[in-house]
């Protein structure tokens, strides 16, 4: 007799039934397990959610199944027997000689001859990154390699990142299967080395975009390799990869001119020299991320500025040796320019920010904690003139007042735009600038730790105009009062009574 389904129509029961078949497809080991307990559940009537229970309930292990803990066989209709967990739910007790038939070592799953590849890899495209990596975790089969093997050349992308297991031959056999791979991630791989860019660059010359991010083994060569293999690459992450020099930047942009994303961020080595090459051979490029990249000056970014007129992303955090002359090559030469950070630059002053509002009308992000020497000017500058501006961080600018908040508060971004503004620790505001920020609709955080002028009635009034806003705040706990019954002076375990 068919059960009821608790309002799931088939329809949706199937679909979800499916879901479950791409983990046969590529992860054998474990995969034939889960998809053989559903379709033994569903047999017996049971919905999708009751059979995922059970199949948890029931820890199956490899070769052999077992009643779960706490389970018991208790007569069922027709005199069967039916096995009932520690939550009631019943189960055929011929569900354990299904299993057994269903969970062979043999790699070959029927499903597999069942459904091309082309379904596989679309049902394998619902599944996030936290199920494949449990999947990962529990295959016994070499997980990219089954991936490869499976998809061949109908995968597009790919990715793997923090699979810290997966090493340069999971990865040259990856490569020779899967051809036609566009977007590749490998972000937090710490076992590859250049063999893996190598590999992608003899095999996979259809690559589009690549992450490598720490990857700490990665050098020039790498680039090298990929220059000559992977002309049409227009994305690549080297951040953090810290052995990588002006050599490899020079090789890395010759063969693939067509960057349009270059992140080497963390990439200590890298001097003024690696942007001239950059700023010669790639004009298409639209974001750079040269963060804590410590030997870079103006006269690196001067050039990046005149070569890539189309940049819309900088960030130059902790580049401490950038000066104003910077904001006014962005300003004359890349008016596309949506997002800057340039937090820490603490040479950065209100002549050069004005030339860069003046001039990029577009800008919707903005970072600069910590640039100690602007003022309300460039606020003021900011509101006439950036329209668009969504983001700011004013943090550690301990020059900022009231004043500048009102002229913000005032301006074109405010009303629909502006979504968050971080002040905290500017020492300057008060309670003042959350009356000035009450017209911005949009606003959705605000930071103000160690606002030391800034108190609870003045956060509270401004929820009452923006009920929705996230306010972040710190207030130091009240000093408590003296005791009321002693006139004895209370010392600190810490002090020394003299």
């Amino acid at each position: 007799m068919r059960r009821e389904m608790n309002g799931v129509t088939k329809s949706r029961f199937e679909g979800r039934f499916q879901l479950g078949i791409v983990v046969t497809a590529v992860f054998p080991g474990w995969g034939r397990r889960l998809v053989s307990a559903l379709r033994a559940a569903a047999a017996a009537g049971f919905t999708f959610h009751r059979s995922k229970r059970l199949l948890w309930r029931m820890k199956i292990p490899a070769r052999s199944f077992s009643p779960p803990p706490g389970s018991c066989f208790v007569p069922g209709q027709h005199g069967r027997k039916r096995a009932r967990n520690e939550n009631g739910v019943e189960f055929p007790r011929n569900l354990a000689l299904e299993l057994r038939k269903m969970f062979s070592n043999n790699d070959e799953a029927v499903i597999n001859k069942k459904l091309p590849k082309e379904l596989l890899l679309r049902i394998f495209s619902f599944l996030d990154v936290v199920t494949l990596c449990r999947c990962a975790q529990v295959s016994r089969g070499r997980v990219v390699e089954n991936i490869s093997k499976r998809c061949g050349g109908f995968l597009r992308k790919l990715s793997l990142r923090g699979c810290l297991g997966v090493g340069d031959n999971a990865l040259r056999t990856f490569a020779q299967n899967c051809r036609n791979i566009e977007v590749l991630n490998l972000n937090g791989c710490t076992k590859i080395t250049d063999a893996t860019c190598t590999s992608l660059s003899k095999f996979c010359s259809k690559l589009r975009h690549l992450d490598l991010a720490s990857c700490t083994s990665i050098t020039n060569l790498s680039l090298k390799a990929l220059s000559e293999g992977c002309p049409l690459l227009e994305q690549l992450n080297i951040s953090w990869c810290d052995q990588v020099t002006k050599d490899g930047i020079q090789a890395l942009v010759r063969g693939c001119g067509g960057l349009r994303a270059l992140f080497l961020k963390g990439c200590t080595q890298l001097e003024d020299e690696a942007l001239k090459y950059i700023g010669a051979h790639c004009p298409e490029l639209v974001t750079l991320n040269l963060q804590t990249c410590l030997q870079i000056t103006d006269d690196g970014l001067i050039t990046i500025c005149r070569g890539c007129h189309k940049l819309q992303s900088l960030c130059a955090s902790g580049c401490c040796n950038i000066t104003d002359a910077i904001l006014n090559a962005l300003g004359q030469n890349c008016p596309r320019l949506r997002i800057l950070e340039v937090a820490r630059c603490s040479q950065l002053t209100d002549v050069g920010f004005t030339t860069l509002a003046r001039n990029c009308h577009e800008l919707e992000k903005m970072d600069l904690e910590e640039c100690v020497q602007i003022t309300d000017s460039t606020l003021i500058q900011l509101s006439i003139h950036c329209p668009r501006l969504q983001v700011l961080s004013l943090s550690h600018c301990e020059l900022i007042t009231d004043d500048g908040i009102r002229h913000l508060g005032n301006g074109a971004c405010a009303h629909d735009r502006l979504e968050v503004i971080e002040l905290d620790n500017c020492p300057l505001i008060t309670d003042a600038s959350l009356e000035h920020l009450k017209s911005c609709h949009s606003l959705e955080r605000i930071e103000l730790y160690d606002c030391q002028q800034i108190t609870r009635a003045g956060i509270k009034r401004l929820r009452t105009h923006l009920p929705n806003i996230k306010v972040h705040a710190y207030f130091a706990p009240v000093t408590p009062p003296p005791s009321v019954g002693g006139s004895r002076q209370r010392f600190c375990r810490c002090c020394i009574i003299l």
